[in-house]
């Protein structure tokens, strides 16, 4: 059973709208982590290098608590339903966000700054570790099989446009304002501004019913057997190998991805090194993550004739590949070679990224699906993305060059082709009939 062709596009456009929403907020705190926070939450007497390890710290602590929110969610998503479980959490990441917007700085409360700003950064990564498999499913479990991938990427897009969106509230602040007015109060325009958009989102989503495989599992079975007890423990039992190799699987994306995102503005914005401007890499992040949000919807569309797991692997070796190329074009100083740098990258996470959503989709039972698919992606997540940006920091203070960084992306990437090679081709026509 799938939705019609009209409730069908308005799944998918629901979903990409909610899920850019989501990732703007949970992505605003990465820009700030780097241009605000070190000064702003930390004491003022630390080396900055410190304060930026620091800083990035917290954003670390978001995706530690991302893996409690898949697991929170996703039993509430496989009990209660899909729509359910992603409307709140989308209320939670709205008031988590403009709460950060209103937290006062290092020099009014001392030391709490910094424990206040770790909390509501781990609600942010409750709220995102349950968002992401709600929105998925939404779309993934409604479309027609032949067209799974596809409109699974309308969800995995909301993360690129995430990004995009994030950088143009910062690039609107930082042209707007003196840099004095920017640390005192303009960086807490974008996260004030997310309560209306989570507003708009709250409104459009409890339009939408649930998914026909949700509604068609509790119409045809028993209520015991339609609802496991703990949907977790049972995906953990049923599915160990697929949620490990998932998470996985996930490595390459989630290194790299938060690598272009997050560290190379600290890299390319340090006075000591290439000393380029706030607006100039942000002007680069957000051109160059424009370009993988078509190359998602191609990829995508390309698992549904040739299979998941063949364009994955693809995007594996050649996002390994091009870390090495990066960096150089980077270096360079030049902002159209730094964007054709971030870009280049960027086309290879789509690669990878497209068709992840109708890959986990296909791996796990419906009664489970929520929680299984949540669980792999992201534990991939916390070991992957959270740590990158500190990572990638330490190694280029250790070493003083970033070819290691770059050996960091390769090695994530080696990961995520043996994971690929470990788990078994999904395209299936029936998601009733995964077992």
């Amino acid at each position: 059973m799938v939705a019609s062709e009209k409730s069908m596009r308005k799944v998918a456009l629901t979903s990409l709208g909610g899920t850019s929403i989501e990732w703007y907020d949970f992505f605003i705190y990465g820009t700030a982590a780097v241009l605000i926070f070190p000064t702003l939450f930390f004491p003022p007497d630390i080396p900055a290098y410190v304060g930026l390890i620091a800083s990035f710290g917290t954003f670390a602590v978001g995706f530690i608590a991302r893996p409690v929110g898949g697991m929170l969610f996703g039993h509430f998503g496989d009990r209660m339903g899909r729509k359910a479980a992603l409307v709140t959490a989308l209320v939670m990441m709205g008031v988590a966000t403009t709460l950060i917007g209103l937290l006062p700085g290092y020099e009014t409360i001392g030391p709490f700054a910094p424990l206040l700003l770790i909390l509501l950064r781990f609600v942010q990564g409750l709220a995102v570790g349950g968002q992401w498999g709600g929105a998925m499913l939404l779309v993934t479990e409604s479309a027609p099989a032949e067209k799974r991938g596809f409109y699974g990427a309308f969800a995995q897009a909301g993360a690129p446009l995430g990004v995009i969106l994030a950088n143009v509230a910062f690039l609107i602040v930082t042209a707007s304002v003196s840099t004095e007015a920017l640390l005192d109060w303009g960086w807490r325009i974008p996260f004030l501004a997310s309560i209306i958009l989570i507003g708009l989102s709250m409104y459009v989503q409890l339009t939408l019913e649930d998914t026909p495989a949700f509604k068609e599992l509790i119409e045809t079975s028993e209520p015991r057997e339609a609802k496991p007890r703990s949907p977790v423990i049972q995906a953990i039992k049923s599915y160990p190998k697929e949620i490990t190799l998932a998470a996985g699987a996930f490595l390459g994306v989630q290194v790299t991805f938060y690598i272009l995102i997050v560290f190379v503005i600290s890299y390319g914005t340090d006075p000591e090194g290439l000393a380029l401007s706030r607006s100039d890499m942000l002007f680069a992040v957000l051109v160059s993550t424009m370009a993988q949000v078509p190359a998602l919807f191609f990829f995508a569309s390309w698992s549904d004739r040739h299979g998941r797991r063949g364009i994955y692997k693809m995007g594996a070796i050649v996002t390994g590949l091009w870390a090495f190329v990066m960096f150089p074009l980077i270096d360079t100083g030049s902002l159209p070679l730094i964007i054709l740098a971030l870009a280049g990258g960027q086309i290879a996470i789509a690669m990878m990224y497209g068709p992840q959503a109708a890959l986990l989709t296909e791996l796990f039972s419906t009664e489970v699906r929520y929680s299984g698919a949540s669980l792999g992606y992201q534990l991939g997540a916390i070991v992957g993305g959270g740590f990158a940006p500190i990572i990638a920091t330490t190694l280029l203070v250790a070493f003083g060059s970033t070819v290691w960084v770059s050996g960091y992306i390769a090695l994530a990437c080696a990961l995520t082709y043996l994971s690929l090679v470990l788990l078994k081709e999904t395209p299936v026509t029936d998601l009733d009939k995964v077992t």
